[in-house]
């Protein structure tokens, strides 16, 4: 795949259109590729194979909130290798209808994370009822549709333009250093066309044989060959109570030293595969 072609590729998103997702795809890919909404990540997983997109983008994890957990279970489950990843800030404006007024607002609708994320806000402003929804974008496009200036929803700027809705306070998360990682999957087969000598940065999904000090032999090998292990993570695995999935992403100053280590965690764990390797993001 060229440089050219991931310009103007369909990335699939879970969302509608104006979420942060599709912010991340367009922050990643520029603006003249064309995004395809799904109304849930397994939606969005099925779009490849469904032939309604190229690629696919979702987040993996918040400064906040943490992991994404049903993206890590899709992950295992799905042919699917990342390729890149980019991180977003997460910004969340207060968005009403032409001619609302901050004064004037009864209740606020957005998804529960971005309405927890607004704590201090709500704090300052009790009177406003707070409205859960499926979708900080699809909470803004709906409340734009009903044209109710008592109502109001929390989303990123982008839905603010799409939809034709007034800021009507900017920046009211709580934490300023509110960040999401998303990561770029493709088909296994196109992967190789992505990689760079940039890409240093491996994702994986390994499990350990019952024994004593299992993990850490297979954490040692990265020490080892001076690969930097920057998260690790364990997950229940479904079905198989009391036994867990590690996720851990590394990266190394050059290529050949994540190899030697792999090579050697291999023998060290009862499964291990390689979600993707990709060049880190840059905050």
């Amino acid at each position: 795949m060229t440089a050219l072609d991931r310009t103007t590729m369909c990335v699939a998103f879970q969302g509608e259109p104006g979420a942060f997702s599709e912010a991340a795809a367009i922050q990643l890919l520029g603006e003249r590729i064309t995004t395809v909404p799904r109304a849930t990540f397994d939606a969005a997983f099925r779009a490849i194979e469904e032939r309604s997109a190229d690629a696919l983008i979702a987040p993996v994890e918040n400064t906040l909130a943490g992991s994404v957990v049903r993206v890590y279970d899709l992950l295992l489950q799905s042919p699917l290798t990342i390729v890149a990843e980019t991180i977003l800030p997460i910004e969340h404006h207060l968005i009403g209808c032409p001619g609302a007024t901050l004064q004037g607002l009864r209740s606020v609708a957005s998804h529960p994370m971005a309405l927890a994320q607004c704590e201090r806000f709500f704090s300052s402003h009790p009177e406003l009822k707070r409205a859960p929804a499926e979708d900080t974008a699809g909470s803004v496009r709906e409340a734009l549709a009903r044209g109710d200036k008592s109502g109001a929803a929390i989303a990123g700027r982008r839905a603010a333009d799409l939809y034709r809705g007034v800021i009507l306070a900017e920046d009211i998360q709580d934490n300023a250093e509110n960040f999401t990682r998303f990561v770029l999957l493709v088909p296994e087969k196109d992967a190789a066309a992505w990689l760079s000598a940039e890409a240093r940065k491996i994702s994986l999904a390994m499990r350990l044989a019952h024994r004593p000090g299992a993990l850490l032999a297979s954490l040692e090998p990265f020490a080892k060959h001076s690969v930097n292990l920057l998260k690790i993570e364990s997950r229940p695995i479904h079905g198989r109570p009391w036994e867990y999935q590690f996720f851990i992403d590394v990266e190394a100053a050059d290529v050949a030293r994540l190899d030697q280590a792999l090579t050697e965690v291999r023998k060290a764990t009862s499964e291990l595969r390689v979600l993707g390797r990709y060049a880190a993001a840059s905050r």
